[in-house]
């Protein structure tokens, strides 16, 4: 798969919640190579500080040369970021990782948490243009409060996913995690694609092994380098040893990662 480093203006800024940004950015290399559940290396800023690139999961990538970014304003970096002005140039390394495997035959289901909901708009659009979406389950997407879930559960219905809701504080949907509304449909899916926190994502896992339902987890770590040379961004593997998410994932299947750990 190739990568490419862009120089990429800012095309769209929009702010989801007081600490919640969505950039859409000009890279129309990565656009056109991007592949749902990868991600690309973000500089934040025009100097060495912060000297280290941010890792962010490709949220949308459009024919037309766009490529979407879904993130938490959490520090110097994504506060940097949140800033940027139409027409800044920001730069990109990407598309890198394994995204999903988009492959799977029979209804599925998608599942995300907080900033995990990113990745899933993509895979979700894509699974709807190869006519996946027909007769599948809901997605189900979890956050703190209804601020974080109104516009990103208004989008999925839009691709034509019905959509069940979840929060932290009751304020839409369900009271409570988002993996409690994956029992009532696990048994009628062959497939579970999912992205969100850590304990959410074993959880789902450990839920799926059960049922004997494949899953595909989007792990997310942190990363230096995102190109598999400075070997930072391990995971215990279940077979014994260590997972690098940047190269052998971010996106692995379930029964690869070590959820007991």
């Amino acid at each position: 798969m190739p990568e490419f480093q862009e120089k990429s203006p800012v095309r769209g800024r929009e702010q989801l919640t007081p600490d919640v940004c969505r950039l859409t950015l000009h890279a129309p290399k990565i656009a056109e190579h991007a592949r749902p559940g990868q991600f690309v290396m973000v500089r934040a800023g025009a100097t060495l500080d912060p000297l280290l690139r941010r890792p962010f999961s490709i949220h949308k990538a459009t024919g037309d040369g766009l490529v979407t970014i879904l993130f938490k304003v959490i520090g110097k970096g994504t506060r940097l970021l949140a800033a940027a002005s139409e027409s800044t140039e920001i730069d990109l390394i990407g598309p890198l990782g394994r995204g999903f495997d988009t492959t799977v035959a029979g209804p599925h289901c998608l599942i995300g948490g907080g900033m995990g909901i990113a990745p899933l708009y993509f895979l979700a659009e894509r699974l709807m243009r190869a006519g996946r979406q027909a007769a599948n389950p809901p997605v189900l997407l979890g956050a703190q409060t209804q601020a974080e879930l109104m516009l990103l559960a208004e989008e999925f219905t839009e691709l034509g996913y019905a959509v069940l809701t979840a929060t932290d504080d009751g304020t839409i949907g369900h009271h409570g995690f988002v993996t409690e509304l994956l029992d009532d449909i696990l048994q009628e899916v062959q497939q579970v694609y999912v992205c969100g926190p850590m304990p959410m994502m074993r959880t789902v896992a450990l839920k799926c092994r059960a049922a004997g339902t494949a899953c595909q987890v989007s792990l997310e770590t942190h990363m230096a380098c995102g190109l598999g040379a400075c070997l930072g961004c391990t995971y215990p593997a279940s077979g014994g040893g260590y997972l690098h998410v940047c190269k052998d994932g971010p996106v692995l299947a379930a029964e690869e990662v070590a959820w007991t750990l």
